[in-house]
């Protein structure tokens, strides 16, 4: 079974819970930025959790498959449509051999997740079939035009058993490893202040714009061990909270780390839009 890409919008992606274990060799974890919306994705159409489905930034997709297939859309809220008739988003939606899917540009958020059963079967690198857009390491981007094998189905389409997490609000914070090179206390200072996203903002890091935070430039520091969440402090002051693609190691000082519950807000946030944080010892 196939799908074909009839068309894009801004970025197709294909994206499963990504590569774990490969750090040390400077390997990226990868994988879908917003992973509750990628997991009830699959869930939907009968998937294992890990199968790989489409990362779509903004709408703007359009596919057929040439046999009947089951789909689902979930993540950033849509309009859903085969054929031209409205069809229901976070729902399993039979796609008929033939027909079109097309996804509109979403009300909110950044990140629409399309499921098809059996997953896409493009081949997997290092243990994944995630695209990593800082390595360039598994899938290209997705193409106009390009055919993407579709597996074998094994299971049945489910109702959303699992609702989407918390409605979005401060990003709870641990402390980070360089915190103390912050003049005065890194985590309250954070959260005493309102960044606004930066249009520079990727799949590598969300990049924050505001007041700076008092970083002290003392002697240079090694380069050292990234994880995902990380809020690493550039010479500009100003936060980076490190996703899914972000460099295994980094020389800017660490002072605070994103809870792994709340990283799917920042696959959703839009340039411009307010991003507050809380210690996640008061939430």
């Amino acid at each position: 079974m196939t799908l074909e890409v009839h068309d894009l919008g801004a970025s197709v992606l294909v994206q499963d819970r990504g590569r774990r274990g490969w750090a040390h060799l400077g390997v990226p974890r990868s994988g879908a930025l917003d992973a509750p919306a990628a997991a009830l994705a699959n869930r939907l159409v009968g998937n294992d959790e890990d199968a790989a489905c489409l990362e779509v930034l903004l709408g703007g997709l359009g596919l057929s498959s040439d046999a009947d297939i089951w789909t689902a859309v979930t993540g950033a809220p849509c309009r859903v449509e085969v054929d031209g008739r409205p069809r229901e988003f976070g729902a399993a939606v039979r796609l008929r051999a033939g027909s079109t899917l097309r996804l509109g540009r979403p009300e909110a958020g950044l990140r629409s997740y399309v499921a098809v059963a059996g997953g896409i079967a493009v081949d997997a690198v290092l243990g994944s079939r995630s695209t990593d857009t800082l390595g360039r390491l598994g899938p290209a981007p997705v193409g106009l035009g390009d055919p993407l094998p579709v597996g074998r189905a094994s299971g049945a389409p489910a109702a959303a058993d699992t609702p989407r997490p918390p409605l979005p609000g401060p990003l709870r914070l641990f402390e980070g490893p360089r915190a103390d090179r912050v003049a005065g206390d890194a985590l309250d200072l954070l959260c005493r202040t309102s960044y606004t996203v930066s249009p520079d903002s990727d799949r590598i890091g969300l990049r924050l714009l505001g007041d700076p935070l008092p970083v002290e430039r003392r002697e240079e520091l090694p380069s050292e061990g990234m994880v995902l969440g990380a809020v690493q402090v550039p010479p500009d002051g100003r936060p980076v909270v490190l996703l899914a693609d972000h460099p295994p190691t980094g020389g800017y000082p660490v002072v605070a780390v994103v809870a792994e519950e709340d990283l799917w807000q920042c696959a959703q946030l839009r340039p411009g839009e307010t991003v507050t944080f809380t210690s996640a010892s008061r939430r």
